[in-house]
C-alpha cells in the first residue's frame, strides 16, 4: 500500500484508497478538466471535494500542495520512477496523465506541440477572460455602476470565442478527427459561459455554430457528463 503521509495534504482529507490518484477539487471549468479526463482514461482516483467557499484551500496543509491556493490539484501515488508525484495547475495535470497512459495527447511531435498550443490558448485566454465575464456579469461586479470593464471583457471572449470558431471550421475537434486535452480543457469553460454565467446572450454566443456544435458534441460523451459532477457537491 502506499504510503502518503509525506504529504501534509492527507491529514485534511484522509484518504481511504492511497494506492489510487488523489483528487483534490471542485466541480469549476478549472476543476473538471481534470475529472473528464480521469474518467475518459477509466483510471482509479479518489476525489476529494474542496470547498471554496469555505475557504479551504488556505489551509496550511492545503498551501503545502498548491501554495497558490487553488483547485485542482493530484498527488499520484505512482509517478515517475514508481515514486508519489504531487501536481498542481490543471493544464500540467493534464498533459502529465495524458503523457502517463499515451493517450488524449499525439505522439507525434509536430501533432504534440499543435495539441498544446491550444491547451496553453484556454489557459491563458478562454478561462481568465471567461472568468471575468462571469464576474462582472453575474457576481459582485454586476453591482458595478462602470460597465466598461464588463464590455471589455465581453468584447474580448467574443473575440476568443470567434478564434475557436475558426479553429473549428471542417473539423469535430480542435484537433480535427481526434479528441484531445485540448477539448477537455476548453469544454468546461464555454459550458459554464453560456451556462452558470447565463452570459449567451451578452456575447452573442449564436453567432458561433461551430462552437455550439462542438459543445453539444462533447457533452454526449458518458465520460463527460460523470466528470462534470466530480467530486460530487454536497
Amino acid at each position: 500500500m502506499a504510503d502518503l503521509s509525506a504529504f501534509p495534504i492527507t491529514r485534511q482529507y484522509p484518504p481511504l484508497h492511497p494506492d489510487r490518484l488523489q483528487l483534490y477539487s471542485l466541480p469549476t471549468p478549472n476543476g473538471v478538466k481534470v475529472s473528464i479526463l480521469l474518467e475518459e482514461l477509466g483510471l482509479a482516483y479518489e476525489p476529494h471535494l474542496v470547498d471554496i467557499g469555505q475557504n479551504e484551500t488556505w489551509t496550511p496543509d492545503y498551501l503545502s500542495l498548491n501554495p497558490n491556493g487553488k483547485i485542482p490539484a493530484i498527488i499520484d501515488p505512482d509517478g515517475p520512477g514508481g515514486k508519489p508525484l504531487a501536481l498542481f495547475e490543471s493544464g500540467a495535470i493534464l498533459v502529465y496523465l495524458a503523457e502517463k497512459t499515451g493517450r488524449f495527447l499525439p505522439a507525434d511531435p509536430a501533432a504534440r506541440y499543435e495539441t498544446l498550443q491550444w491547451v496553453f490558448f484556454q489557459m491563458a485566454a478562454i478561462g481568465p477572460m471567461f472568468g471575468q465575464v462571469g464576474f462582472f456579469h453575474k457576481f459582485a461586479g454586476r453591482e458595478f455602476e462602470d460597465k466598461r470593464p464588463r464590455d471589455r471583457y465581453v468584447a474580448e471572449s467574443r473575440r476568443l470565442l470567434g478564434v475557436l470558431e475558426g479553429r473549428l471550421e471542417g473539423r469535430d475537434w480542435i484537433m480535427g478527427d481526434d479528441y484531445t486535452i485540448a477539448d477537455i480543457a476548453s469544454l468546461g469553460w464555454v459550458r459554464n459561459l453560456i451556462g452558470f454565467y447565463e452570459a449567451g446572450d451578452l456575447v452573442g454566443f449564436a453567432d458561433f455554430p461551430r462552437v455550439a456544435a462542438w459543445l453539444e458534441r462533447g457533452l454526449a460523451r458518458p465520460a463527460v457528463q460523470r466528470g462534470l459532477n466530480i467530486p460530487a457537491r454536497p
